[in-house]
């Protein structure tokens, strides 16, 4: 027989299962295909901000991405267009 004393082992925290909760903040998932508009892509992107927030955190991200696009479609409309060609010459006839 031995004198010494067997160290502790500590006691291990028993492991906690997450529990479900459908009220809590999940991803949708949806895909994004690019559009193929830099200004418009970054915005899609911008919607999977609020897949990490409370639903009334939605709005800010909603309004933000709509501001977004909103200027990325003023912007195309601010864009010089090609020069109108010139009338062909019409004859008047007398």
């Amino acid at each position: 027989m031995s004198d010494t004393v067997p160290e502790a082992v500590p006691e291990s925290e028993p492991e906690v299962e997450p529990t479900y909760d459908p009220a809590a903040p999940a991803p949708l998932n949806v895909p994004r295909a690019s559009t193929g508009n830099a200004d418009v892509d970054v915005q899609l992107q911008r919607l999977g901000d609020a897949d990490h927030l409370d639903t009334d955190g939605h709005v800010e991200v909603y309004e933000d991405v709509h501001r977004g696009l909103r200027d990325a479609l003023t912007a195309l409309d601010a864009r010089p267009g090609p020069p109108v060609p010139p009338r062909p010459y019409e004859q008047h006839r007398s």
